[in-house]
């Protein structure tokens, strides 16, 4: 019934299992990849037929993580899942990334691979496994995929570099770094990493490239003895418009790519497409749809020769820069006035205004997550919208690239954070990309790093970021610092390198071509770290490090700790407590498990309001000292004053006044009255004895005795009743049955 084959190889301390023929055998492709027990099925299918009239490659990713792999539910109402979390899309990117170059150029047939998490066993991310099986199943299935790649994790403990390492051990190391390939070169790098040196991270980088060597070998092995005939697959006639078009339009172009201003140069380049599409006739008939995109296929080409020439030929760019200088930089700080601190980051013809705001502990992200729930208290989030490019279109939710460039931004920032207990606050920071040309990530992490010192968020370093280009032609190349949107979109690579003075942070890297060799990789980090000085040194012109404090419109947050014991008598029933708390103090309260209380307001009062009511709850009161109480109940015997916190005690009737001694308390007290009361101590049932006589309760301050007064609870030991013989009080005693 099944034809299945197997591979499997020892790697990284773990075993790695790839099969296919058991699982989605309608699939063109189908590999299930197990890497200890997690286990992640990946599937390809791909259309036997261009879409018509498509000049782009229409290959979809979907990863996808099943709750049942980790034998849990799905959050939410409806228990089941939904739309794609944010690790869900970061991985489909992630293993996008590496396999879009390696597909034959021309092949515009629809591509569609799933992957899908079916196990998890807490040990073993599975976004690696995912992209190791959707490499084996793209080279089983018979498209024209030039791989396959690996893929490994990499690692830094105790300064060893590691191997695929355990989900529990990535809290202790320094570096995270996802990297994949082929047998050849790096085609994707993605990391986030402590402070390291830039040859620390090309290390690390070369480390895994040479370590995923035997998922390559097994991949073939695998592919030797299942994989399908490939498809037959003939290039479009790659050159038949393109000799017209360099006759028609290469001095135009040439004009176009001469002028520095992006939409000058935009609409110049968009005249030349006209003017190429106007001029060649394309003749009627079933061929007329394939002409048409091979036309546009030739503007494409020429629009590449011209500018990747001349900048190879002569290290000037389309702007006129070299190969090194960064554009300039303006930095602002403070610019809206109400928000706790915002950055207005310019360079060149892009630009970022970005916002931080600090909240409490109610403000965490709760992330739901195979590995289970947790909080996540520095959010960064980057927006994009149309007129940062001069275009109208849709707005929305955002999409995969909205959320790829804000969690490259975090990796570059997150390293550099101050812990909970040296800062406790909940941090946001929102990028709003107000115009772009080139590395608007880069630009997003440099004004988060100004915003947030704005807030007076103690950060170690401030961090800056640089996109670098590459531009191969043959054996000579050319590393570009700074790379405008042109430069991005027709050249080879897009490395982008952020970090402090004293190391990188954060790295990713995207290859156009089949990959890039340890030279030019050595050549780009070193390019980016005296680029990524300079920018710093621009941005110290606006903000060399922290503000002292938050803002005047932040909250303040205080942290005190309490007895794990009291979190209940804090909270109260059916939290009836906090919430008077939060009423009367006008503060926002957060209690954690480990009995640790935030209490944040704008107001000092506020805070020092609620301080002052949960320590009258958690503290014991001190006897000798006054406190301020209401009276809440009268007896014949005397009146109960609430005074600390929910406490209560006795004022006895003979310490209810040093003028009179009242017949009944209401000759002197009322319910609801406020007076001052001194705690004279507990009597032999604990109970809590209070006095008022003796305090001032104009000024609440105690009323000095004269010399031969008698001791301050002498009227109350003179009238409680006399304990009888054998214990019991004044209660009679029972007799025996």
């Amino acid at each position: 019934m099944f034809d299945i084959h197997r591979v499997e190889i020892e790697w990284g301390g773990r075993k790695l299992k790839l099969e296919t023929g058991h699982m989605a055998r309608q699939a063109d492709g189908s590999v299930l990849a197990q890497y200890g027990d997690t286990s992640v099925l990946a599937t390809v299918v791909y259309a036997r037929n261009p879409k018509p009239g498509i000049d782009f490659f229409p290959l979809t990713v979907n990863y996808q993580e099943k709750t049942y792999a980790a034998g849990k539910f799905p959050g939410g109402y409806f228990k089941r899942e939904g739309r794609p979390t944010e690790k869900e899309t970061l991985v489909s990117r992630l293993i996008d990334r590496p396999i879009r170059p390696l597909f034959v150029e021309g092949f515009r047939n629809e591509v569609q691979v799933v992957v899908t998490v079916i196990s998890f066993d807490n040990e073993n991310d599975p976004d690696m496994v995912g992209m190791i099986a959707a490499s084996a199943a793209l080279t089983i299935s018979g498209v024209p995929f030039l791989g396959p790649i690996g893929a490994a994790r990499v690692g830094m403990i105790d300064g060893q570099m590691v191997l695929n390492p355990l989900c529990d051990e990535m809290a202790k190391t320094k570096l995270d770094l996802v990297i994949a390939g082929t047998q050849d070169a790096v085609m994707m790098v993605e990391s986030e990493a402590h402070e390291l040196p830039e040859m620390q991270m090309l290390e690390a980088v070369m480390f895994g490239h040479k370590h995923f060597q035997p998922v390559i070998n097994a991949i073939l092995k695998l592919a030797d003895a299942a994989a399908k005939e490939p498809f037959d697959f003939k290039p479009p006639e790659k050159d038949k418009f393109y000799a017209q078009a360099k006759a028609l339009i290469e001095d135009d172009l040439r004009t176009a790519f001469s002028i520095p201003e992006k939409q000058k140069r935009n609409d110049m380049v968009g005249a030349a497409k006209a003017k190429l599409m106007s001029s060649i006739q394309i003749s009627e008939g079933d061929t007329a749809a394939a002409d048409k995109q091979l036309l546009g296929g030739a503007f494409k080409q020429l629009e590449m020769d011209v500018m990747r020439g001349t900048v190879v030929k002569t290290g000037r760019r389309i702007d006129g820069r070299d190969l090194k200088t960064v554009r300039p930089i303006l930095s602002e700080v403070g610019i809206l006035p109400r928000t706790h601190g915002s950055a207005l980051f310019t360079r060149g013809e892009t630009q970022a205004l970005v916002v931080a705001t600090l909240g409490t502990g109610d403000d965490e992200q709760y992330i739901d997550g195979l590995e289970g729930t947790r909080k996540e208290r520095f959010l960064l989030h980057y927006n994009f919208p149309p007129y940062s490019v001069g275009e109208t279109g849709r707005m929305g939710s955002p999409g995969r690239r909205e959320i790829g460039h804000g969690k490259l931004a975090w990796r570059a920032v997150h390293p550099l954070l101050p812990s909970a207990e040296e800062f406790p606050y909940s941090i946001r920071v929102v990028s709003e990309i107000t115009e772009s040309n080139g590395s608007s990530s880069m630009a997003s992490v440099c004004g988060a790093s100004l915003a947030m010192m704005d807030a007076g968020v103690p950060m170690k370093r401030p961090v800056a970021g640089i996109a670098m280009g590459l531009i191969k032609e043959g054996n000579d190349f050319a590393v570009l610092s700074d790379i405008l949107g042109d430069e991005d979109h027709l050249g080879d690579m897009d490395f982008k390198v952020a970090g402090t003075s004293a190391g990188v942070t954060s790295l990713q890297m995207d290859i156009k071509i089949t990959g890039i060799t340890e030279e030019i990789m050595r050549i780009a980090l070193n390019q980016a770290h005296e680029g990524r000085l300079h920018i710093l040194g621009e941005m110290s012109k606006a903000l060399t490090g922290a503000r002292d404090s938050v803002g005047e419109f932040a909250p303040r947050i205080e942290t005190i700790k309490i007895p794990v014991d009291k979190i209940r008598e804090v909270i109260g029933s059916g939290g009836s407590v906090i919430r008077d708390i939060v009423a009367q103090s006008g503060a926002k309260v957060d209690i954690e498990d480990d009995g640790t209380v935030q209490i944040a307001s704008a107001n000092k009062e506020s805070i020092e309001k609620a301080l002052s009511m949960i320590r009258a709850i958690t503290s014991e009161p001190e006897v000798g000292l006054i406190y301020k109480g209401k009276v809440v109940k009268l007896m014949e015997f005397g009146a109960f004053v609430n005074f600390f916190g929910a406490k209560d005690g006795l004022v006895h009737v003979s310490q209810l006044s040093s003028t009179i001694r009242p017949n009944h308390p209401n000759e002197v007290v009322k319910e609801g009255q406020e007076v001052w009361v001194k705690l004279l101590g507990f009597d032999d049932r604990g109970k809590v004895r209070l006095s008022m006589k003796i305090v001032d309760q104009a000024t609440g301050k105690e009323i000095p005795r004269a010399e031969g007064d008698p001791p301050e609870d002498e009227g109350m030991r003179r009238d409680r009743p006399p304990r009888r013989e054998g214990g019991g009080g004044d209660r009679p005693r029972r007799r025996d049955r």
